[in-house]
């Protein structure tokens, strides 16, 4: 590439972050495309059946395999993937099927309709006993920008982190869309029957946006925050489900949508 500058032109040699398809499948049929960052594809395909309301633990998937002869030629690309659920597991309603392009800017496009993707989940993040400190959580995204390998390379692509109670980073992933890096932590945790994520926090290091919301509440997360704005559907369906939802997290100011009693805060109204 050509690098401009001070008025200068530099040729030097960029990394950029890689961007491929992924077709997930589902006993042998095309469930959704999403363009993805390589790496933990099984973990994105097993949060995503999470995500859609198909599984809530690990025997629930029998298996997930690379398809063999992606290509005319019998070659395997690695970017499809197939799943086998178990036996007496549901398949998911067709209607919320994505057998469309999706970008990786957005996760929710391929949904029938708004209502569709209001699910009901198998567990009550209302009930949750967490209790976060703000200076905690105010500590998240140094803690998350620390473990962001090919972010230093890259500078180009969104990060989410899964936080114990207490600050510790538990799974970090980053991909190129910011609802791929949820699905890979939400199916890191299925592959290791952690759901629900009781007592976690989901940091994301864009918007907060309706699906990844969602996406929480769907993995049993009590709590999620993110350094930029969460959209109204966010807060919405965070009230509903009793999801605590930060928004503009930089440095030791933060917006609290909803729960925040679970930072033990009681603002004073201002006209």
């Amino acid at each position: 590439m050509t690098r401009l500058a001070d008025g200068m032109p530099i040729l030097k040699t960029d990394t950029l972050v890689a961007e491929e398809p992924l077709e997930i499948r589902l006993g042998g049929r095309p469930l959704t495309i999403t363009m993805r960052t390589p790496g933990d594809d099984f973990e994105l395909a097993a949060g995503f059946l999470v995500g859609e309301g198909v599984v809530t633990r690990a025997e629930e998937i029998r298996a997930i395999v690379y398809c063999a002869g992606a290509t005319d030629e019998g070659a395997n690309t690695y970017n499809i993937v197939d799943m086998a659920l178990a036996d007496g597991v549901t398949l998911p309603d067709r209607t919320l099927e994505r057998n469309f392009y999706t970008t990786s800017s957005c996760g929710l496009c391929g949904k029938a309709s708004l209502d569709a993707v209001r699910m009901v989940a198998r567990w009550s993040v209302r009930e949750d006993p967490l209790r976060l400190d703000p200076a905690t959580i105010a500590s998240l995204p140094d803690r998350l920008r620390a473990a962001q390998r090919v972010f230093e390379r890259t500078g180009g692509l969104h990060a989410a982190g899964l936080f114990d109670a207490g600050g510790e980073l538990l799974c970090v992933r980053e991909d190129v869309g910011r609802h791929n890096a949820v699905d890979k932590i939400v199916g890191w945790a299925l592959q290791r029957d952690l759901l629900p994520l009781t007592g976690a926090t989901l940091l994301v290091s864009g918007r907060a946006s309706f699906e990844l919301a969602q996406k929480a509440v769907m993995a049993g997360i009590p709590a999620m925050a993110a350094v930029s704005a969460p959209s109204s559907l966010a807060v919405e369906l965070a009230a509903e489900t009793g999801l605590t939802l930060i928004g503009f997290l930089r440095g030791t100011s933060m917006n609290v949508y909803t729960g925040a009693e679970r930072l033990g805060l009681t603002a004073a109204a201002v006209p």
